[in-house]
């Protein structure tokens, strides 16, 4: 098991160097060259003179290249003369509010999902099957501003019973606590998830429930929850962990909208602000996060899969 983690933790640290050379290739081709791009056509000449000593340019293109990566890894995502402070202040302020908004669509979306792709398999080509599926289909093709503008209208204008913008305090704590404003943000950006979740789910229990163990369970009397919870349920599972981490890049571009519709100030409203400004610093080190956050949901579902079939441990090992 460990050499298969070293072997996948060094894949993705390959793919994460790959998204920094496309980055700072990203940086030359914007005008005026990278010095021009970090300072977002806001800085002045002494703040030019800044960048080019900090990261050496007027050096070969490799090692610019090193100059900036030694930063970026050092916590030095660039500086917003738009917003007159740093990008890690800025990551740091509208990170939380993101990361509880995707983690908490995550847990309603297996929650939910689950016990409804697995009644679907169970109950196949019924009246129930068919209305899941279609709501399914639906909850797959809901744009999420749509889906968010009707919220709000019903729940936040008509019935009061939530806020109709996201939660405004800062750090996670305050984000969890504002509960009424959180839940309509969580339940616009879970829908999809939900949809995408609940049709893997069906597809992975209806093979379960055709394979010899299932059939030898029921041959000797075991009743259909018993075959289900003991027999299906943890196969099921299995294609929820890689899509859970898989979901994460997915689920933070959905972030963008909702956060946007919701005036939630994470990191999808303030790339949204971002690039109104062309504030490429923004912009750049917010993506590098994001394709961080991708990998890292990538080594995840890879190390879940793992962990939860017996098949794969046997192969690898």
């Amino acid at each position: 098991m460990i050499s298969y983690l070293v072997r996948r933790l060094l894949q993705a640290i390959a793919v994460l160097l790959l998204v920094s050379v496309l980055l700072f290739g990203f940086l030359w081709l914007l005008p005026g060259g990278p010095q021009a791009a970090l300072l977002a056509g806001g800085g002045t000449a002494a703040h030019l003179a800044a960048l080019r000593r900090e990261y050496g340019f007027g050096s070969p293109a490799v090692l610019q290249y090193l100059s900036w990566l030694d930063q970026v890894l050092h916590g030095n995502l660039g500086y917003s003369a738009a917003e007159g402070t740093s990008v890690g202040s800025l990551l740091a302020a509208s990170l939380p509010r993101t990361i509880v908004l995707t983690l908490a669509a995550i847990v309603i979306a297996v929650i939910v999902a689950v016990p409804a792709g697995l009644a679907q398999a169970a109950l196949r080509d019924s009246a129930v099957d068919r209305i899941l599926r279609g709501l399914t289909y639906v909850g797959y093709g809901m744009p999420s501003f749509f889906l968010g503008s009707i919220l709000i209208l019903v729940f936040a204008v008509r019935l009061r019973w939530f806020g109709a913008e996201g939660p405004q305090s800062p750090g996670i704590v305050g984000v969890l606590t504002d509960w009424r404003d959180l839940t309509l943000p969580v339940l616009t950006l879970a829908v999809l998830t939900i949809a995408i979740f609940s049709r893997y789910v069906r597809t992975a229990a209806l093979d379960n429930l055709a394979s010899d163990h299932v059939r030898t369970a029921r041959a000797t009397g075991a009743g259909r929850l018993a075959v289900l919870g003991r027999h299906v349920l943890k196969n099921s599972l299995i294609p929820v962990i890689t899509l859970a981490g898989l979901s994460l890049p997915r689920i933070f571009g959905g972030a963008l909208v909702v956060e946007s519709l919701f005036n939630i100030q994470g990191m999808g409203w303030q790339l949204w602000q971002a690039a109104q400004k062309h504030d490429y610093p923004v912009l750049l080190g917010f993506i590098l996060v994001i394709g961080a956050a991708a990998v890292l949901g990538s080594l995840l579902a890879d190390v879940g899969y793992f962990i939860a079939d017996p098949r794969v441990r046997r192969g690898r090992l």
